[in-house]
Formats: C-alpha cells, sequence, structure tokens
C-alpha cells in the first residue's frame, strides 16, 4: 500500500510539472513536495522495527529451478513431488511469509546435451537455487556454471566422484552411490563370495560407481572378475553378446548398476540364456526397486523373470508423514502413475530445504540480487548471449545455510555431512518373491547389515563387527533357499592347468606316470580324492615342471602360479610366509618342518653310569634329606626307645645306620613313639617314588643303544664352520640364508638319495657335510630307505605344512580346504598315507644321558610334603617335653622377706633352669620321667591332705 500511494502521489506531481511548464523555482518546490511525500512515510513506518524492514525487502516471488527428464522413471515421481512441495509451502504462512516459491521447470530429455543446454536457459531466469539433475554426465557440466554464478545445485545424481571439494555449491540430497557400493561390497562378504561380475552403462555413474565397488571389494579380500560395459545406447544385439561372453566365464555373482528406464528389459535375455536359474546371483542397484515402485502394475512375465533377484532401496523411515504423502498421491497434479518411488519423497523433502533455508536467509536481513560477470560477457559477435547469466550475489550465503540445515522430512533427518552428502546413508535390503519385494534386511554405514531398521540401532552404539552382521534367508533364481556357490569352471572347454613339480629325489610324494594324467604319487592321490569329495566336477590337466634333471625350484613353481601361468600347483610344496603373500594355499595335507639329519655313531657305557640317572642337584637333596630324616627319627625315638639310646658315638653310628638302611626298607629298629611312626610312613613312601624312578632310569641308560654325534641341533650345526647339505629346490636354502645368517659359501646342494648317503657318510673331513638340513617327510622317508643308519638330532625347528597352491582369492582353495579336513576325519588322509610312504620310523637322536636324568624339579613336591611331615613332629614333640619340664622343675620355698627379696629370689630361681637342665631333661627316659612326676603328684596329694586335717584339730 505504501509503494502503491507513492508512485500515485510522484505521478500526479510529474504530470502537473510538465503540463503547467512552471518555472524553475516552482519546480524545485515540486520536488522537495515530492521526496517529503516517499520520505516522511517511510520514516514513520521505520519506527516500527527490524522485522518490518526485512519483510518490506522481500521479494514478491523467488525463484528456483528444476532440472530432470520428465518422462522417465524417476522424472515421473519428482515432478509430482516438486509441485505439491511447492504448493505446501505457499500455503504455509510460516515459512517464506509474503513471498511466493517458484519452481522453473527444464526437461532435460535424456540428453546430455540438451540437458546441458537447459541448464543455461534457466540460469537466465535468475534463480537462486536448482534442483537436480538425475543426470550425473549433466550434473559434472552444469556444476561448473554453478560454481561461476554461485547458485547452489541440489543434485540428484548419484555419481561418487562429484566432489564437494571441487564443485564446492554442488549438494546431493539422495544417497550417494558411494555407500550403496560399500553396502554390495558387505553383502558380497556377507555371503562369502570372492569374485563378481558388474555389468554397467559406460557413462559417469556407471563407471565411477563400480571403480568405488571395486575399492570396496578389495578390502573385503574381494574382487571384480569381469567389467562389462556397454554403451547408454546399445542395443538388444549389443546386450545379447555381453550376456553371451559373461556367461562364459567362472564367476556367477552379477552386479547390475544400469539405468531404470531401460534395466528391465535386460533380464528378459539373461533367462533366455538360462542365466537366471539355480546356482546364479543377480544383485540389482537402487535402480530396480525404482522402476518397479513407480509402476502402475508390473507385468507378470516380468516379475516371474526377476524371481530371486537381490536389490537395494533407498531407505525412508515409516512416518505418519510419508504415509499422509502417499495418500495424496493420487490427487497431486501432473501424476503419470499412480504409484512412486523413493526419488518422490527426497524431492519433496528438497523442495521444503530450499523454502526453509530462504526463510532464515530472508529473515538473515539477505536480498536476491544479481550482477553481471564480466568474464561472461559476449565478445566477437557471439550469439550465445552469454551476458544473460546473471551472479547471484548472496550464493554463498545461502549455501552455508542449506548446509547447517537440520529438520525431519518424509526421508527422515535432513542435515549434510562434512562431505555434503545426506547424514545416515541407508537401503533396504530386497528379495523379488512371487509378484513383489520382500524386506530380507538393511544396511547403514552404521552398522553395516541388519534384519533391525536403521533408525532404531541409530539409538544404539554402533556396531560393524562381521558376528553382527545378520539378513533373512533370500530366495535365490531357481526357488532354493541354499547360498548359491557363486562361480563355477567356465563353459568355453579350458580345464584347470596344474603345475606339478618333475621330481628327481623321493618320487613317493609325485612323479611322472605313463598313465592317463601322466602324474602319480602320494601327493596326487591326495588332491584327486579331495576332488572327488566336491559336489561339482573339476576339469583338469596336469603340467609337469621341470626338466626332470633336478628339482625344479618351488619358489618358481608358485611364482608361475601367481602370474596366471597356471591356475593351481599340486605337489609337496610347503606353505611359507612369502608364498602365502602371493597365492593362496588349501588346509595342510602333511604337516612339515625342518630337521637336522647326522651321522651318529655307537658310545660305550661308562664305569660311572650308575650315577646318571640323578643329576648333582638332585644327589644332593636326596642324601641331605636321608640324613636329616634319621636325625629327626632318632630325637623322636630316643627318649622311650632304647634301641636309640646308649653312649654318643653309639647313637650317631645309630643314625646314620638307620637313614641309609631305609633305602633298601633294611632298617632294623623299631619306632615306638606316635610322632616317628608317622615320619617314617611319609619318608618310606617317597623312598619308594625314588628306588623307583632311579632303577627305571637306570635300566634305560644301560639298556638302550647310546649314539653319539658331534652336531647335537640346529644351533650347534649354525656355530660350527662345516659344510650343511641342503635339498635342491627345496625352501631350507633360502631359509637358512635369510633367517639363521649361515653363509652361502657353507651350503652344499643335494641333488639325489645317493649323494644324501654319501656325504653323510664321508663327512666334513672327507668333503661331504657334518648334517643335512630337510623337511621332515623327506628325512623320514629317507631314514627309512636307509635303514636307519642315520639319526636326527635336536628339535624341529620350524612347524609348517604341505598344501596345494590356487591363484589368489580362487574359491576352489576353500572348497579343497574343506575336502582335506574331510579326509583326515574317515581316515583316507591315513590310508594314503601307509600306501606310499613306509611306517617304519626311525627314532630321533634324544637318547643323550642328559635327556634321561632325574632332577630335583620333578620330585621337589614329595620332599616339601616330607620336610613339613618332619618339621610338625618336632614342634609337637618339643611342646610335649616342654609341658612335662615345667611339672617336673621342683617348687621352691618362699621365705617370709620382703617384696624386693622376693623379686630377687624369684629370678634367681627361673635363672637356675637353665638350657643345661632342659638338655639334661631331655635326654631322660621317658619311663623314668613319668615315675618322677607320679611320685610328685602323689607327695603333693598327701601334703594337702595333712595340712587340712591340721587346720579341722585347731582351736577356734
Amino acid at each position: 500500500e505504501l509503494g502503491f500511494l507513492e508512485k500515485q502521489w510522484g505521478e500526479l506531481i510529474l504530470s502537473y510539472l510538465l503540463a503547467s511548464k512552471m518555472e524553475a523555482r516552482v519546480k524545485r518546490r515540486a520536488f522537495i513536495l515530492l521526496v517529503s511525500c516517499i520520505w516522511v512515510p517511510m520514516a514513520v513506518l521505520g519506527g516500527t522495527g527490524n522485522a518490518t524492514v526485512s519483510s518490506l525487502s522481500r521479494p514478491k516471488v523467488v525463484n528456483f529451478g528444476a532440472l530432470f527428464t520428465i518422462n522417465s522413471v524417476i522424472g515421473s515421481s519428482v515432478i509430482p513431488a516438486i509441485l505439491a512441495a511447492v504448493d505446501d509451502v505457499n500455503a504455509d504462512s510460516t515459512v517464506l511469509s509474503g513471498t511466493k516459491l517458484n519452481v522453473v521447470l527444464q526437461d532435460t530429455n535424456c540428453s546430455g546435451f540438451i540437458g546441458t543446454i537447459d541448464a543455461l536457459q534457466l540460469m537466465e531466469k535468475e534463480v537462486v537455487a536448482a534442483v537436480g539433475p538425475q543426470s550425473s554426465g549433466i550434473a559434472h557440466v552444469i556444476s561448473h556454471v554453478m560454481n561461476e554464478l554461485r547458485v547452489p545445485l541440489l543434485s540428484f545424481a548419484t555419481d561418487p566422484t562429484l566432489s564437494s571439494l571441487q564443485y564446492p555449491y554442488f549438494l546431493r540430497t539422495v544417497t550417494n552411490d558411494y555407500f550403496q557400493m560399500y553396502a554390495i561390497a558387505d553383502m558380497v562378504d556377507y555371503y562369502g563370495w570372492k569374485e563378481v561380475i558388474a555389468i554397467f552403462v559406460d557413462d559417469d555413474n556407471g563407471r565411477n560407481g563400480i571403480s568405488v565397488l571395486g575399492d570396496a571389494l578389495a578390502k573385503k579380500r574381494a574382487k571384480i572378475y569381469y567389467k562389462a560395459a556397454f554403451s547408454p545406447g546399445a542395443t538388444k544385439s549389443d546386450i545379447d553378446d555381453l550376456l553371451v561372453s559373461v556367461n562364459l566365464m567362472e564367476a556367477r555373482v552379477f552386479i547390475v548398476h544400469v539405468n531404470p528406464d531401460t534395466g528391465l528389459s535386460f533380464f528378459s535375455k539373461a533367462q533366455s540364456l538360462g542365466m537366471m536359474s539355480s546356482g546364479y546371483v543377480w544383485i540389482a542397484t537402487d535402480w530396480l526397486p525404482s522402476a518397479l515402485d513407480s509402476s502402475d502394475s508390473v507385468n507378470k512375465d516380468t516379475m516371474h523373470v526377476l524371481q530371486g533377484v537381490v536389490a537395494l532401496r533407498q531407505h525412508t523411515p515409516d512416518s505418519d508423514q510419508k504415509k499422509t504423502f502417499a495418500s495424496r498421491w493420487k490427487n497431486l497434479k501432473s501424476i503419470k502413475t499412480s504409484r512412486f518411488n523413493s526419488y518422490a519423497v527426497y524431492a519433496y523433502d528438497t523442495v521444503w530445504l530450499v523454502a526453509r533455508a530462504l526463510d532464515l536467509f530472508f529473515k538473515d536481513d539477505g536480498n536476491v540480487t544479481f550482477s553481471e560477470d564480466p568474464s561472461l560477457r559476449d565478445t566477437n559477435g557471439s550469439s550465445l548471449n552469454l551476458s544473460s547469466l546473471r551472479v547471484f550475489d548472496q550464493g554463498q550465503k545461502l549455501l552455508q545455510i542449506l548446509l547447517g540445515m537440520n529438520f525431519t522430512g518424509l526421508s527422515g533427518q535432513i542435515q549434510f555431512d562434512p562431505q555434503k552428502n545426506l547424514i545416515h546413508p541407508a537401503y533396504d535390503v530386497l528379495n523379488i518373491v512371487g509378484t513383489g519385494l520382500r524386506t530380507i534386511g538393511y544396511w547403514s554405514n552404521y552398522s553395516g547389515l541388519s534384519v533391525t531398521a536403521p533408525e532404531v540401532l541409530y539409538t544404539k552404539p554402533a556396531n560393524t563387527s562381521t558376528s553382527n552382521q545378520h539378513l533373512y534367508n533370500a530366495i535365490w533364481p531357481g526357488e532354493t533357499i541354499r547360498r548359491p556357490r557363486g562361480w563355477v569352471f567356465p563353459n568355453n572347454g579350458k580345464p584347470l592347468r596344474i603345475a606339478v613339480p618333475f621330481r628327481v629325489t623321493f618320487e613317493e610324494f609325485v612323479k611322472k606316470d605313463k598313465g592317463p594324467s601322466g602324474v602319480k604319487g602320494y601327493c596326487i592321490d591326495v588332491f584327486e580324492a579331495a576332488i572327488d569329495l566336491l559336489a561339482y566336477p573339476v576339469p583338469r590337466v596336469y603340467i609337469l615342471y621341470g626338466d626332470g634333471k633336478r628339482n625344479p625350484s618351488f619358489n618358481s613353481i608358485v611364482y608361475d602360479v601367481a602370474q596366471n601361468k597356471y591356475d593351481a600347483a599340486v605337489g609337496d610344496i610347503s606353505i611359507t610366509t612369502n608364498r602365502t603373500r602371493i597365492v593362496d594355499f588349501t588346509q595342510p595335507y602333511m604337516e612339515s618342518g625342518l630337521v637336522v639329519v647326522a651321522p651318529v655313531k655307537e658310545i660305550k657305557s661308562s664305569p660311572w653310569a650308575f650315577l646318571s640317572p640323578f643329576t648333582v642337584q638332585m644327589w644332593g637333596v636326596t642324601g641331605a634329606f636321608f640324613l636329616f630324616v634319621g636325625f629327626v627319627v632318632w630325637i623322636l625315638e630316643h627318649r622311650m626307645n632304647p634301641e636309640f639310646r646308649g653312649p654318643p658315638r653309639q647313637q650317631l653310628v645309630t643314625v646314620f645306620w638307620f637313614s641309609f638302611s631305609t633305602m633298601f626298607f633294611a632298617h632294623r629298629e623299631n619306632t615306638v613313639s606316635t610322632l616317628g611312626r608317622c615320619v617314617l610312613i611319609f619318608w618310606l613312601f617317597v623312598v619308594l617314588i625314588i628306588n623307583s624312578s632311579y632303577t627305571a632310569s637306570l635300566t634305560s641308560i644301560l639298556t638302550v643303544q647310546k649314539l653319539t654325534s658331534g652336531i647335537e641341533g640346529i644351533d650347534s650345526l649354525i656355530s660350527s664352520p662345516d659344510p650343511i647339505g641342503v635339498q635342491d629346490g627345496s625352501f631350507a636354502y633360502n631359509y637358512l640364508i635369510g633367517e639363521l645368517r649361515v653363509p652361502q659359501s657353507r651350503l652344499r646342494i643335494i641333488k639325489s638319495e645317493d649323494e644324501y648317503v654319501s656325504n653323510l657318510q664321508k663327512g666334513p673331513q672327507g668333503g661331504g657335510v657334518a648334517a643335512i638340513v630337510d623337511e621332515l617327510p623327506y628325512v623320514e622317508l629317507f631314514l627309512s630307505n636307509n635303514k636307519c643308519i642315520f639319526r636326527t638330532v635336536g628339535q624341529e625347528f620350524t612347524k609348517s605344512g604341505w598344501g596345494f597352491a590356487f591363484q589368489r582369492d580362487s574359491p576352489l582353495a576353500i572348497d579343497l580346504s574343506t575336502a582335506i579336513l574331510q579326509l583326515s576325519e574317515n581316515g583316507e588322509l591315513q590310508r594314503i598315507h601307509d600306501k606310499w610312504l613306509s611306517n617304519n620310523g626311525c627314532s630321533s637322536q634324544n637318547n643323550q644321558v642328559d635327556d634321561t636324568r632325574l632332577s630335583l624339579k620333578s620330585f621337589w613336591g614329595l620332599y616339601v610334603i616330607c620336610g613339613g611331615a618332619c618339621l610338625i613332629a618336632l614342634v609337637v614333640f618339643f611342646c610335649r617335653v616342654y609341658c612335662q619340664f615345667l611339672r617336673y622343675a621342683p617348687e621352691t620355698e618362699e621365705p617370709e622377706i620382703s617384696e624386693p627379696e622376693s623379686a630377687r629370689s624369684s629370678r634367681r630361681t627361673l635363672l637356675s633352669r637353665s638350657f643345661k637342665d632342659l638338655i639334661g631333661f631331655v635326654d631322660k627316659r621317658e619311663a623314668e620321667i613319668k615315675d618322677i612326676l607320679k611320685r610328685k603328684n602323689s607327695d603333693n596329694k598327701k601334703q594337702i591332705s595333712h595340712s587340712s586335717d591340721v587346720q579341722r584339730n585347731s582351736p577356734a
């Protein structure tokens, strides 16, 4: 109203001035009147406050743009939602009060070129923000335009490479495909698959999404086996050829990342090729639920084709708002289908995001003004009209407000993280069964796979551990709930190429054969038995590795497998750390480890062999306990047993005799005291154990053949300067040099079993070796073949095993590991061992005297028990003796003297009871002491009786 009055007053005065052609003085007065009419009302109204001023600065209409392909799966859901959101915003008086929100729609027509032109045309209309596009290719291009014109772009493009660092005005209001690819990787890992085939449209969104998928799978030790790309305009013939080619490959897990408008026809051809049957796995990204959710009705034949497919859908939590929106859908403007997909709710929330941000923008005194960009001026007669593109002056301010928004919409919480992605990305995991979609779980970057809705998990501590990942059972193609293996042997007729070492030594393990397979041996039989346990056939061909003149390098075999020259290696291949870095091994089918083989000679028995069973410490403690127990028994028996009395010399001889005669249980002295008998029982038990152990150890020392060698184990072998033999091709060569730092000049390569024998017999002085370091299975076979004339010395100083080598992440390695465990459990592995390898094992060089000596650590418990019994018996004995001594001491008369004299007399009496008296008392016989105490008690009773009579007869 104020603006209208000002305009009327101005027009009236100007008309008057022109009509009357007044003089300059009159004109000046009229000008002052005009200014007063305009200024005074504004000054009066200015006193009402900042809010009124702010409301006056708001424009009547504010424009934002929308870039979508209207006639598309996404566009058919997004456009009605945007229009409904605009109407709801304009009808809400609490948002953008006094300002109308207007949307400017531009149809990109599924064309990158037309979409880019439409985006430029949209910018000519001075929009403060743009929603869309759905195409990542268009988003890449127009993001540069938005950066230049400072207009926030709230995009529906899911390409992970659309970075907020490169495009500061780019905001993504749907879930980033980065999270979708990690969800797929978690599903692949959950089901235990290691290889997938990615089928995708070769555009920005397809390429970049699959690139992220490859990174995500690598973190799970899985990989993309093959990337099957086709052009956006691919014909049915092109898609047919692509499906035929991937069907010939071994991977059976297919990830389909295509456009929702053309993707459904893709599965029809897959079914015609038999690729929708049992054994196949199809995982579709969110394009498939988008297409199905927005369709009025899906053809039954189409749903039949899609049976067993697993797909992801952007998760939007159930809410009353969402249910209300769904009930309104059929009454909205511009709807083309009676149903909508998840992009509709994101579009609705995006419009409200723009409206709420603009409301805060205006309340913060923001102005919608545009200015020319000098860098966009038309030059050289250009007809592009670039000068019509104007810069949004306060676009940066609106961008910051958008980034700080936080509210709850139809799709959940609307808030951006530092990378300008929506927080809490989550997906529904769907399984197509029957005529609909069945939810088997959810995925979120907060807790991974779960059967609980993400919004519930957000209230609990995050837990992405493997044990916490769960999904309900899926029904796979072929109507089975059994998890598909995920791979088969390819249908291109190529068998598995298996490298087999062409051995020269120890051919029992593997050797050339004239049979159909061309090889045989222990390792081959184990591999064949494991293959027979698999639930599927494995076409294979064995290829001998080596020239047959010397053993091949096993490191080279493993390396060639890693380089894809062979698919696997079967033989006596040790599992080492370096080899596991480049290939995958099965479960070990034979234990192995490095041992030392040395020549030995018989040694004669020593005349002092009878001392060998016990160590010096054991002899000393045993002898001390014999004397200690004899002394304790003498103390306990001395007072009451005449056999332990007599002259000191005789008693000393008795102690020694009794002590050592108990060794043979030949002691002639009888024990009469209870304490003495208790001590003797414990001691005789100890003597029994010691005698038995001594006898067994001495028997072993004297009857077992004793062999000796200058080498006692790997430590003494390394410390000596003598040469060391190593089997040709064995990993022991590199192990001794690299790990044990043995000089290479000391190592001798041994190429045959005859060289084994000759080198050990010659010894270092005769040009041979001091010992041979080799793996235990070879050594056992060698000793058995040579009638055990050599021995292993020391202990096995490495622990490893033999396994079959496969290329990294080969699923066959896992299945064969399970088969090998079954062979071990059912005894088949031992039967194959007995068939090829001799059971006549040779004992190790473990009969050294030190190994059979008995030390104190084996018997200290017995000595502790016996010593404790002796100490307890002594304590009881001396307590009893002391009590008797107190009773035995004569009573002294107490003369009538003063108190000080009485105290001194008492001290003299106590001092008279000297230690000598106590020793003399202890030496007395028990019977004598008892008689004295008995007489003393009788005298005391008589004296007490006499005193009582005197008192009764005395006069009162």
